[in-house]
């Protein structure tokens, strides 16, 4: 077996996103908190999942909510206190689940005392931990790279006449990670968390921390965002910073690193958590969840077809396997509800989710779930105008767009109601009372006023639920080592709507076989693979009788209908001659 396929707890675990903001409120402000969380820990563990990944809780300003972090080792007052903290992680640990925190280190808020510091003067010593230049000789920004946000990277300071970088907003200033006493800093800051329990990180942004400083001009100048990303992606340090966080921290302790890191090619990603390499252990998944982005404007939406997302998640799945390890990942609090991108959240919310939740489930790698996708959250109604828009890149985009660029503010508008991240931010939905169970107090963000359907409540005993389903795949695959190591093959490749594919770990194999439309689907299924289905039993499925009679007519390599997002997953299929 290879290295990289040794079984270990993080590979095998279910991940949970919680946006602490949203989650639960327990003291009635309106903002989710850490006491809410613990009040919510059983929900937690009858859905079976094992990690819980907190986004940001330090000290904020709120910039953007959590990234912009003021003091890296204390917790945001909204959310509560250190002693929460401290309990959540008793509480989680009584019951064998593990918390993992976002570690934001390639930028702090421009309030942290380190850039307060450094912004002072040109000779105080926290200067060299921020990038700094000289104006370009025409007085503008030193070169032409473009933030995350679609503004300039570089902020001019007046004080002392030079520019800062900055990746993401003006608030937000990068680090220089070329400095070794920023990473000395941070080393420290990481075990402050850990030596308090802490079980490990999703390193923010991570494949960003090592930038080209000869700091050349982007060449890449259509597209709306980041088209320096080239200088400041997968960077010339980038393999020896990570190396060192292992050696200084993570290796001293028991836990797991996951990185957020894009515009990666699957080389890197096996250099990345290859663990002879000793950098990280795992590598999100992203393409899947941009997939509906214009990659020149990831705020237009372009059509996608089937055969894309095969391609991506076989790129995934089969080149990667036996070099490296990856996180399945859909969706999280920068991107609109799972359903509501991938799925249906009209007519075929309900089949839709449950497709998705099976499709995630099913494939190798760690899956992280976002809070609400188990109960088939979708996208909120609330953003009339720009005015009821909190997250800052939608805000920044319409400013561009609108202000700068002269386009009809409805058309962007359009757009942002579609992307932005506020959809996903939303309270989650427990109950069906005025703010659906989160608060007694108008949060902060509106409910969707779906809670009168959507809701916990309504699906933790209800055996035909998504919540149900969800609970069902995480004890599925906790039991099945095919599920959690197995081989991927790609079926009916050429198929236009049906996802269908195999797992396979020595003599346990299964057979997932998903309707990805809308619409309904005829489908017979060439002899060989019939054939292979003769022994086979139907575990799980979404549309039960229906299903059964489909299962059947395509054991006996007779055509079948599948409803619109109709899913079957078959265990004990065998193994075609080879």
């Amino acid at each position: 077996m290879k290295k990289i396929m040794k079984p270990e707890f993080w590979k095998e675990s279910v991940v949970y996103e919680i946006y602490p903001r949203s989650f639960q409120d327990s003291n009635n402000d309106g903002i989710g908190d850490l006491q809410g969380i613990i009040s919510r820990l059983d929900y937690l563990q009858d859905l079976g999942v094992d990690v819980i990944w907190l986004s940001p809780i330090y000290t904020t300003m709120n910039v953007d909510y959590g990234y912009d972090v003021i003091d890296h080792c204390t917790i945001n007052p909204e959310y509560g206190t250190m002693e929460d903290l401290e309990q959540l992680l008793e509480e989680l640990h009584g019951r064998n689940m593990r918390l993992i925190l976002d570690l934001v280190i390639n930028h702090t808020s421009d309030q942290h005392e380190w850039f307060k510091q450094a912004r002072s003067s040109r000779d105080n010593k926290y200067r060299d931990y921020y990038f700094w230049r000289d104006p370009a000789p025409d007085g503008g920004p030193p070169n032409n790279w473009t933030s995350f946000l679609g503004d300039s990277m570089w902020q001019y300071d007046r004080e002392t006449e030079q520019y800062y970088l900055h990746s993401y907003s003006v608030h937000q200033a990068d680090l220089n990670w070329d400095n070794p006493e920023v990473r000395r800093e941070m080393h420290q800051m990481m075990r402050f968390w850990l030596d308090k329990g802490v079980d490990g990180y999703r390193i923010d942004a991570v494949n960003a921390i090592s930038k080209d400083t000869s700091f050349p001009p982007a060449t890449d100048t259509h597209k709306m965002q980041a088209n320096s990303s080239e200088f400041y992606k997968n960077g010339p340090h980038i393999h020896e910073y990570l190396h060192e966080m292992y050696t200084e921290v993570f290796s001293h302790y028991k836990m797991f690193t996951t990185g957020e890191a894009s515009d990666v090619s699957l080389e890197d990603v096996k250099e990345y958590t290859n663990p002879e390499r000793e950098e990280m252990n795992m590598v999100l998944m992203i393409e899947a969840s941009k997939i509906c982005d214009d990659p020149d404007d990831m705020w237009k939406s372009k059509s996608w077809d089937l055969h894309e997302l095969k391609e991506i998640v076989a790129k995934w799945q089969n080149d990667l396997y036996g070099e490296g390890w990856m996180g399945t990942y859909l969706s999280n609090h920068d991107h609109p509800r799972l359903v509501s991108y991938l799925g249906d959240e009209g007519e075929y919310r309900v089949e839709s989710a449950k497709m998705l939740g099976i499709f995630q489930l099913t494939l190798r790698g760690t899956p992280y779930i976002y809070q609400g996708d188990e109960i088939g959250m979708t996208n909120s109604p609330h953003m009339h105008t720009i005015d009821d828009v909190t997250e800052q890149q939608a805000r920044m985009y319409y400013e561009l767009m609108v202000k700068e660029h002269g386009e009809d503010p409805e058309k962007i508008m359009k757009r942002i109601r579609t992307k932005a991240r506020d959809n996903a931010r939303t309270p989650m939905q427990w109950d069906d009372s005025t703010y659906a169970g989160f608060s007694e107090h108008e949060p902060w963000l509106p409910v969707n006023p779906n809670k009168a359907e959507i809701h916990v409540q309504d699906q933790t005993d209800d055996p035909h639920s998504i919540f149900t389903l969800y609970r069902t795949l995480i004890h599925l695959r906790r039991k099945s080592a095919a599920l959690l190591y197995g081989k991927y093959e790609c079926m009916l490749s050429e198929h236009d709507h049906i996802f269908a594919y195999t797992r396979e770990w020595n003599d346990e194999h299964w057979l997932i076989m998903l309707n990805f439309s809308r619409s309904e689907t005829e489908l017979q299924l060439p002899q060989e693979l019939a054939s292979r289905l003769e022994t086979a039993e139907l575990i799980l499925c979404t549309h039960e009788d229906h299903s059964r009679e489909v299962a059947r007519a395509l054991i006996s390599e007779q055509p079948a209908t599948l409803k619109p997002y109709e899913s079957l997953v078959f265990r004990g299929i065998s193994i075609l001659d080879s």
